[in-house]
């Protein structure tokens, strides 16, 4: 039998939050739930052990309330370091014939192919550690930080985890070590007491180890990658029978999605001001929802695609035109999303809001379009926290420069290279709906 030991214990010191790392939300979920996610999916893994900080139980309970976990076996405790968690994960397991996967909970990219290579390795080897080849010269230095030699990089592996082992094996090498506080990991003990070799399998550059408030940002887009490359198209299929609602539906990005998701039989109503709807006025939202809602019993994707955008000195401008391009690109986002959660809400559905590269940086002349972009990501972040509770998913694109005809109006002809085509946005976007993905903004860029 194959048990996976997530350690979950550690206080992420390095990491400077209220709480520790495993309970950092990313892409919807805490840490710990994306690397139990892994485990629990895995057709090799038979239980799974949870080794937890003592004060944090509580929040790790109420996660399990939460979810449909059918492996987790036991929820223990851990120790003051992480030898004493290992030691006390794997003295928890009674079956001396099994093998255990012993896993750093922030790690929550571990691949099923990584898993399989790990079980594959036990059947002919006592101690199998996980590695990736040393990109950077490596120097050792004595305590004056003076290089005192340079290890031949081609030899060199830098460690992952899972690090995985016959029962007997590691129970041993803890036995042995109980007072050696020289401990640097469970594979470093088997090397030092010479019980067997550690033979190495091969890791992954995206198996990262989440310990800086910084890898939050990589962790976001590694999720991203994953999420939107395994949405393909023959599951288009599954917009056949959904209901979706698009602000600015009627030209530019919206038209694109509205054809494209018609074309895999979504049933499509599309609004702009064109056909005299005003994202501005919050009555008008509610009335066009409650019709949508009439003529089809459900509604289950939300997007607005709809702004406007100005260019010009903020004290060359007239109030009106600020307070009109402030209501359509930031507050025409809240309507939508207030007068959209109740129908949502019954079928688990998806709202879809649009950013601008802009957002991430305030540009002279485009004061209150940024703004009012960066307003709508906040928004959306907190939002999709908010909503996570009913299952109602909220992402925003952020498409580079696009051939629509705002960006036309505003800046008339431009080379068609140099701009995203929209039906390319509108792809992103249905790949977005169709994933797990919530509390995100998706880079679409040409290349």
């Amino acid at each position: 039998m194959n048990y996976g030991i997530i350690l979950a214990s550690g206080l992420g010191t390095r990491f400077n939050t209220d709480l520790p790392k495993q309970f950092t939300k990313i892409a919807g979920k805490t840490v710990i739930e994306h690397t139990i996610d892994v485990f629990e999916s895995s057709k090799h893994i038979d239980r799974i052990i949870v080794v937890i900080t003592p004060e944090y139980r509580h929040i790790f309970e109420n996660i399990l309330l939460k979810n449909h976990f059918t492996k987790i076996y036991k929820v223990l405790n851990g120790g003051d370091t992480r030898k004493e968690s290992s030691f006390i994960g794997i003295s928890s397991i009674d079956d001396k014939d099994a093998n255990v996967l012993i896993h750093d909970c922030a790690r929550p990219f571990l691949s099923e192919s990584i898993i399989d290579d790990c079980v594959t390795a036990l059947k002919t080897h006592d101690a199998v550690d996980v590695a990736i080849p040393a990109s950077d010269t490596l120097i050792e230095v004595d305590k004056n930080n003076n290089i005192t030699s340079i290890p031949n990089r081609a030899n060199m592996r830098r460690g992952q985890t899972p690090q995985c082992f016959k029962l007997s094996v590691i129970k041993k090498a803890h036995e042995l070590s109980r007072n050696d506080e020289n401990f640097t990991d469970d594979c470093g003990l088997i090397v030092q007491h010479n019980l067997c070799p550690v033979h190495v399998v091969q890791g992954d550059t995206q198996n990262i180890k989440i310990t800086f408030p910084e890898d939050i940002f990589l962790a976001d887009k590694l999720f991203q990658i994953k999420s939107i490359a395994s949405v393909h198209s023959e599951k288009y299929a599954d917009l056949k029978g959904k209901v979706m609602a698009v602000f600015g539906g009627n030209s530019g990005i919206g038209k694109c999605l509205i054809d494209m998701a018609a074309k895999y039989g979504a049933k499509t109503f599309a609004f702009s001001s064109s056909n005299g709807v005003d994202i501005s006025d919050y009555n008008t939202i509610c009335q066009k929802l409650a019709d949508v809602y009439k003529q089809t019993g459900r509604i289950d994707y939300v997007i607005n695609t709809a702004g406007v955008l100005k260019i010009g000195k903020l004290t060359d401008r007239n109030i009106e035109d600020i307070n009109k391009e402030i209501m359509i690109n930031y507050m025409g986002n809240v309507y939508i999303c207030k007068a959209a959660i109740p129908y949502l809400t019954k079928t688990q559905g998806k709202i879809l809001l649009f950013a601008s590269s802009s957002y991430t940086r305030g540009r002279a002349l485009y004061s209150t379009y940024s703004s009012t972009k960066a307003a709508v990501v906040n928004l959306s972040q907190a939002l999709a926290e908010e909503l996570a509770p009913d299952n109602i998913k909220l992402n925003v694109i952020n498409p580079e420069r696009t051939a629509t005809p705002m960006r036309f109006k505003a800046f008339g002809k431009e080379p068609a290279d140099s701009l995203l085509q929209p039906e390319k946005v509108a792809e992103a976007s249905i790949d977005t709906l169709l994933s797990e993905l919530t509390g995100q903004v998706i880079d679409v860029r040409r290349r």
